[in-house]
This record gives C-alpha cells, sequence and structure tokens, in this order.
C-alpha cells in the first residue's frame, strides 16, 4: 500500500504546482530541496519527511490537511473493485 500512497502523494503534489505554472526546478529552488528528489517524490518513487511535506504546502500555500485528503480519495479510487 505503501506505492499507492506515494504514487497518490507525487500525483498530488504534481497537480497543485502545475496549476500554479511551475516548474520543478521553481518549486524545489522554493523549498530548497534538489529537483531530482522532488521529480522522484512527484513519481511517487520517493517519500518525503513530514518536515519536507510541511514545507512543500507552505510553498504551495495549501493545507497539508487539504493535501492528505487529496491523497486518501486519490488511494480509495484506486483501491475500487
Amino acid at each position: 500500500m505503501g506505492d499507492v500512497v506515494d504514487q497518490a502523494l507525487g500525483q498530488a503534489l504534481r497537480k497543485l504546482r502545475t496549476e500554479r505554472g511551475w516548474s520543478q526546478s521553481e518549486l524545489a529552488l522554493r523549498v530548497e530541496m534538489d529537483r531530482n528528489y522532488l521529480s522522484l517524490i512527484e513519481l511517487g518513487r520517493n517519500s518525503p519527511s513530514v518536515r519536507m511535506l510541511m514545507r512543500l504546502c507552505m510553498a504551495l500555500d495549501v493545507r497539508a490537511a487539504k493535501v492528505l485528503d487529496d491523497v486518501e480519495r486519490r488511494v480509495q479510487v484506486q483501491q475500487q473493485p
């Protein structure tokens, strides 16, 4: 299930980033993160720490609870029979 959650989180973050018209490099710079690491998060191959997730949410100007609600919804949709 970890893979599904990581992928859902990556999709949610990518959606927020692209809605703002930002490149991965732009968001990575705002949170002082390597762009490659951000790419791996968005692909669902890496899972950010809570601290990093909070930094991403603050940079994207979105509540972490809203991101996690989106993740939960995406996971539930993927687990539908």
